[in-house]
């Protein structure tokens, strides 16, 4: 296992220095689930929610969030993102999501569309939290990435 890269010497938090890294294409999904009751998800697909379109703008709500991941995570690097994809699906009690980042640049986009996924998720509870308080956001997770230095990364499942 490599050391952490957010520590100095002395243990103290640090941003990484990447100005003398290469630029390179990057690009990085992340998915991960919010579960509810049948019926909860059943008013999500009907657009029956009081508040709105929940998915579309969980799925706006997503996008928002990864272009904003360097004012919410403390080290984050602020990027300029080429291209965000935030997708929601609907499957037996629970809503599936899914997001992709892309740059060119001379850091990684992970954080970005973790950051996308996680914002999403707190979108749609927020949105029916009314009718269900019991939902469980759950299984966030880096399942690809590319570029830069270490390569490609794929999870198994």
């Amino acid at each position: 296992m490599s050391k952490l890269t957010h520590f100095d010497a002395d243990g103290r938090a640090s941003m990484v220095d990447v100005s003398k890294k290469p630029t390179s294409d990057r690009m990085a999904r992340a998915e991960g689930s919010i579960s509810m009751a049948a019926e909860t998800l059943a008013l999500i697909r009907a657009g029956g929610a009081q508040k709105g379109d929940v998915l579309s703008i969980a799925q706006l709500a997503g996008i928002m969030g990864a272009k904003q991941t360097a004012n919410l995570i403390p080290l984050c690097h602020p990027l300029t993102l080429s291209h965000i994809d935030v997708k929601l699906t609907c499957e037996d009690t629970r809503v599936v999501i899914s997001a992709e980042c892309r740059l060119n640049a001379q850091t990684g986009v992970e954080m970005e569309a973790l950051t996308a996924v996680a914002i999403a998720a707190l979108t749609v509870y927020d949105m029916v939290k009314a009718v269900d308080k019991s939902m469980v956001i759950g299984d966030i997770r880096l399942v690809e990435k590319s570029g830069g230095r270490s390569g490609h990364f794929k999870t198994d499942a």
